[in-house]
């Protein structure tokens, strides 16, 4: 269920809300109209609407607060008991004072940053924007986190919290620990249809694991790694486009 909806909002990158005659930006979106009981909050900030469209859209309507207001819904995390101050695989994060400033999901974190799929924000990763965006953000420091909710995944949690599990920056034993990476495989791996499967996709996703991303080690190459693949391309200076061909698989090994 978790890589489901991440992949459901992932996917929404690229969206933006309408504009008014004059030009500007005014929060017409699709997300309030297509989510039961929110159809109200359409031209409102939509960063947690956002978030309830894709939990109704994958059957957690009660698994997830299905409001448009990020205060109500970190009251509602805490009502569930389910709030922590670290990352969580899957799980929202606010910003701001109470949390109240904006929302986004975490569809992986290492141990300074999260990596995240957000509406409502735009390229400077602003509480107040115009469409869905991936973004990066600082765990620690000024403008970071207030929080994050804990989503009663029924696959279980995936959290840097000591007391869910501590995983920092996941790692999958067995991993090559020196450089020196298995042969590229000869296909590119990327996001199609039917999705990629098989021990190619597997052995690059237990490394990027072993190298401390929180990346699920199914053997399936879907939106959540294609994520995951853009933004360590990103951070290493190589081309950005989610595809491992045979210059990123080399680099997760160098």
């Amino acid at each position: 269920m978790r890589n489901e909806f991440t992949a459901l909002l992932l996917g929404q990158v690229g969206y933006h809300e309408g504009r008014d005659a004059d030009g500007t930006w005014n929060n017409r979106q699709r997300y309030s109209e297509e989510t039961p009981g929110l159809e109200w909050s359409d031209g409102q900030p939509w960063c947690a609407t956002f978030e309830a469209w894709a939990a109704h859209r994958t059957g957690m309507d009660n698994l997830w607060p299905m409001t448009a207001s990020c205060l109500d819904a970190v009251a509602w995390w805490r009502r569930q008991n389910r709030w922590t101050p670290y990352p969580v695989l899957g799980g929202p994060f606010y910003l701001g004072p109470g949390g109240g400033d904006h929302t986004g999901v975490v569809y992986a974190y290492d141990a300074d940053t999260i990596y995240t799929v957000e509406g409502n924000t735009n390229d400077s990763g602003s509480t107040e924007g115009d469409g869905v965006y991936r973004k990066s953000r600082a765990r620690r420091g000024p403008g970071s986190p207030y929080g994050y909710g804990v989503p009663a995944y029924p696959e279980g949690t995936v959290s840097a919290d000591p007391a869910l599990g501590g995983i920092p920056a996941a790692r999958t034993s067995g991993q090559p620990t020196t450089p020196g990476a298995p042969q590229w495989p000869g296909r590119y791996l990327r996001v199609q249809s039917p999705m990629l499967h098989g021990d190619d996709v597997l052995t690059w996703q237990r490394r990027m694991a072993w190298r401390g991303w929180v990346i699920t080690a199914d053997g399936w190459y879907g939106p959540a790694s294609a994520g995951i693949c853009r933004t360590f391309q990103q951070r290493h200076g190589l081309s950005v486009d989610g595809v491992v061909g045979p210059i990123t698989w080399n680099a997760a090994w160098s």
